[in-house]
């Protein structure tokens, strides 16, 4: 994975997170997205956890949870393959090829059989939304921000004061 910058939670190298650029020749081409990999203590035996953290508009990808539909990693794993499978073939291929017939999301899946063209248009607005280094790097921002709130005004229940401070 040395060519994926690869961010890893809590030092645990069962969960991470992958930047992944979106495939040449598709719609999703200049996008840049936030990948979370969850690896099961049964991995490779059993297949990853794959969900995209930032919004994209694909029909086999759910757009609130950013759930992957892909058969490949839900029902056809094998020991064989491995992380640099998951993002040089099958997510390019699922980016470039989607299903419209096995929807997570309903409007993508409509949108593409009823014109190519509009659903492409969509896809090209979701990736100037989210889906940009800039994008990209305000979410990053912005998670920081929240965990750092998340740990200021925590109490010691000794004193009720907020750890951290004096009593001047």
């Amino acid at each position: 994975m040395s060519d994926y910058e690869v961010t890893l939670v809590n030092d645990n190298m069962q969960e991470f997170y992958v930047r992944f650029n979106g495939p040449k020749d598709t719609p999703f081409e200049g996008g840049i997205w936030k990948v979370h990999v969850e690896l099961p203590d049964q991995y490779p035996y059993k297949s990853p956890s794959i969900g995209f953290v930032n919004k994209i508009f694909h029909p086999n990808i759910d757009e609130l949870s950013g759930s992957v539909c892909l058969d490949v990693i839900n029902q056809t794993w094998s020991p064989m393959f491995d992380m640099i499978n998951i993002f040089e073939v099958f997510l390019p291929q699922l980016l470039g090829y989607p299903n419209a017939n096995d929807p997570l999301n309903g409007e993508a899946a409509a949108l593409m059989m009823r014109s190519k063209e509009a659903y492409a248009s969509r896809v090209k607005e979701y990736v100037g939304k989210y889906a940009t280094k800039e994008a990209m790097d305000a979410a990053d921002e912005e998670s920081d921000s929240d965990e750092e709130m998340s740990s200021v005004g925590s109490y010691d229940s000794a004193d009720e004061e907020p750890a951290g401070t004096m009593e001047v």
